[in-house]
């Protein structure tokens, strides 16, 4: 169709998608939570993470590796029908898990991180690129992980499904410090002339290794107390990997800050996930801290400057941008310290939060819906 380009690139329908379901699911969600719903929407605390991780969460990273595959190996990544294609197995999966429907949802929702790596597979072994094959197999790691879960509530597999979601959490914690570790300086010393982003080889190793050690003591479900110091000591590594990127230089630049903002949710989650561990702090901070304030972060700033980027847009943000930044960090705070303050604001801190989400992604599906529908305005492909 003539000046309609969502099918042109992954990010296009990717992001669109992943904002209005976004907006909509956490909206839903909360009004459940409060009782105001007639009628369920999830079936639980389980069913909202899940619709988190493996729906929100792992259509931002479809949109985002599907557009920096062909950039980084100058192969092509699916457009048109086989693009379409996926999207529509990823919107089936949202609606499968609302219905009885149970092993047929399994089987879609597990299918669709295996198809995403399948896609970005053929490109990348064509290229030798090497260096991202890390990705294909982690992929079909969130794969295994969404059938486990899935059976696990069936009673056909001896997994309990909590642990299948809190493995996802740890998957995608390893994806968002992989990639944050590569961008942010990058973009930092861009960005921010003089701002001296840096990296440290130790550091560097200590960081993620100390993820993949707090994935297999998650795995083997070791005592609390191990999973806490490995938690702290991720804490610690990557609270001074934050430090070697100077944060506090980039203030100035709302489509920079907002990435070291999100990483900075990433000490706190680690720093909350210790604290949890030695059981000085109860309830779910610790996740939210991460999904709401890493993720969420990350996500909606990687969203933006992909969407500006790949579109021949300024990298500058505008009003609208630093208002979904601001929104997402409040929802954040709210989330994860609402409910430390005082445990009778512990509700209304997930109403508040809820509807600061939802208003983020709200603006940006409104905003960006010209710019992901409609072609490049220089003419070029994507």
């Amino acid at each position: 169709m003539a000046g309609f380009a969502l099918w042109n690139l992954g990010f296009r329908p990717f992001y669109l998608l992943a904002s209005v379901f976004s907006a909509c699911s956490v909206l839903l969600w909360a009004a459940q939570y409060s009782g105001w719903l007639p009628a369920a929407y999830l079936q639980g605390p389980l069913w909202h993470g899940h619709e988190m991780l493996f729906g929100y969460t792992m259509a931002v990273v479809a949109g985002f590796l599907l557009t920096a595959v062909r950039a980084w190996t100058g192969q092509p990544t699916p457009v048109g029908i086989p693009l379409m294609a996926l999207a529509a197995l990823w919107v089936v999966g949202r609606v499968l898990v609302l219905t009885p429907l149970s092993m047929l949802a399994a089987m879609i929702n597990a299918a669709f991180p295996v198809a995403l790596a399948v896609a970005i597979a053929i490109p990348l072994l064509r290229a030798r690129n090497v260096r991202n094959y890390f990705f294909v197999g982690l992929l079909m790691v969130m794969g295994a992980l969404v059938a486990a879960l899935h059976l696990g509530l069936q009673g056909r597999f001896q997994l309990p499904p909590i642990l299948g979601l809190q493995l996802g959490l740890d998957v995608m914690l390893f994806i968002m410090a992989v990639m944050g570790g590569r961008v942010i300086p990058m973009f930092t010393n861009n960005g921010v002339p003089g701002s001296g982003a840096a990296r440290h080889v130790l550091v560097e190793k200590l960081a993620l290794g100390s993820l993949l050690l707090l994935f297999t003591a998650d795995l083997l479900q070791l005592q609390s107390g191990i999973v806490a110091t490995v938690a702290l000591v991720a804490a610690m590594a990557h609270g001074v990997r934050l430090v070697l990127w100077r944060s506090w230089r980039t203030f100035a630049v709302p489509l920079v800050w907002i990435l070291h903002a999100a990483y900075a949710w990433i000490v706190v989650h680690l720093a909350l996930r210790a604290l949890s561990g030695y059981g000085w702090l109860a309830g779910s901070y610790a996740v939210h801290a991460l999904t709401v304030g890493a993720i969420g972060g990350l996500t909606l700033g990687m969203m933006t400057r992909t969407a500006r980027g790949h579109t021949a847009r300024t990298l500058l943000a505008d009003g609208w941008d630093l208002t979904c930044f601001l929104l997402i960090q409040a929802a954040a705070l709210v989330r994860v310290f609402g409910g430390m303050v005082a445990a009778s604001l512990y509700l209304p801190s997930i109403q508040v939060s809820g509807v600061l989400w939802a208003l983020a992604f709200g603006i940006y599906a409104v905003r960006y819906w010209p710019v992901l529908t409609r072609p490049r305005p220089d003419g070029k492909p994507g």
